[in-house]
This record gives structure tokens, C-alpha cells and sequence, in this order.
């Protein structure tokens, strides 16, 4: 069963490709939902799909991609209607 959950990630992930390889992953495991950058430096994941990729998907956001930096990763779950994409913004 799909759920959702929010994930917030903070390091050096803003200017580094992060969102854009986050929604790379994202697709290859067939998670919907959105990478966006926050105001205090972090970016904000919102990921939906079954509970195996979803916590496939935190342990990648645990390291990000080559270049970035992530110090802590929260996450949360949400209750959220399903996108059928995953964007960037």
C-alpha cells in the first residue's frame, strides 16, 4: 500500500544537483512527489510510493549525490494525496 512521507535535509544540499538527483532516484524507484529547496538552506522531500522504495529512497537521502553534503535527514509521515510525478522546484 502507498503512503507518503516528508523528509527534510539538511547539509550542503542546495547547488549541488541534490533535487535533481533526488528526483532521478526517485523515478527509478517509482516514488512520486517533490524535491524543493527551503528557505533555511535545507530541501524538503515529499515522497509516495510503496514502503520498500520509500525507505530505500531515506537511506539514499542519507548520502545524497557526489558533491553534496548531508548532515541529518527527518522524516515524517504525511498524509498527502498521491502525485503521479515527481517535480522539482
Amino acid at each position: 500500500m502507498k503512503q507518503c512521507m516528508r523528509y527534510l535535509v539538511s547539509g550542503r544540499v542546495q547547488g549541488v544537483f541534490f533535487r535533481v538527483s533526488a528526483r532521478s532516484e526517485a523515478m527509478r524507484r517509482g516514488i512520486t512527489g517533490h524535491a524543493i529547496n527551503l528557505s533555511d538552506g535545507r530541501v524538503e522531500v515529499l515522497a509516495c510510493g510503496e514502503p520498500d522504495a520509500l525507505e530505500a529512497m531515506k537511506i539514499w537521502l542519507e548520502h545524497g549525490p557526489p558533491g553534496g553534503r548531508v548532515d541529518r535527514v527527518e522524516s515524517h509521515p504525511v498524509s498527502a494525496d498521491i502525485p503521479d510525478s515527481f517535480s522539482v522546484g
